[in-house]
């Protein structure tokens, strides 16, 4: 949809400005932009609008993918959001997160967070197999320093797809070192 390349951010809804994890995000969408790459988030609140508050602070593209039928409650992308587009369904959501970005990362969330970040780690994971590279994938802090080891441990998965960091500057490192 746009010729910016773009990382996409995963991370909670839930998260307000004075908890951290906001703060967090905010920095995360301001070094994103820094290094010059579009962010694409969920839209919505939360850890999606502090990203989205952070690369818009820094003059970044921002893209806002909404679920309108799924959120009927939720009255539209957030207002840092350059450009909304609306997915039918949760699955076509996060499917344009990951189809049409070249990276993702995961902040802080829950069950929905942890579904983008399993589906980026498989087609991470299965990118070999079309003879492609996996795309970067980063997760920043917990539950993902001791959730993705399991994983790695206990499913049949190539150990390290998952960059785990302890810190957003490390992960955001990470991923724009991995598409320099």
């Amino acid at each position: 949809m746009t010729s910016i390349r773009t990382i996409a951010v995963f991370g909670a809804s839930q998260s307000k400005p004075g908890d951290g994890h906001y703060e967090e995000a905010v920095r995360c969408g301001e070094l994103i932009a820094r290094a010059g790459f579009g962010v694409a988030t969920g839209g919505y609140g939360g850890t999606m609008e502090a990203v989205s508050k952070g690369a818009r602070s820094m003059g970044g593209h921002v893209i806002g993918v909404t679920a309108p039928e799924v959120f009927i409650t939720r009255s539209g992308a957030n207002e840092h959001v350059t450009l909304e587009a609306p997915a039918d369904s949760l699955v076509e959501r996060i499917g344009y997160l990951v189809d049409e970005t070249v990276a993702s990362l995961a902040l802080w969330g829950s069950l929905g967070t942890a579904t983008e970040l399993l589906v980026a780690w498989n087609l991470a994971f299965v990118a070999p197999f079309a003879d492609q590279e996996p795309k970067p994938v980063a997760a920043v802090g917990e539950p993902w320093l001791t959730l993705v080891p399991h994983l790695e441990e206990t499913l049949d998965t190539t150990s390290g797809l998952v960059h785990v960091s302890v810190t957003v500057d490390s992960a955001v490192d990470y991923i724009v070192t991995a598409l320099s």
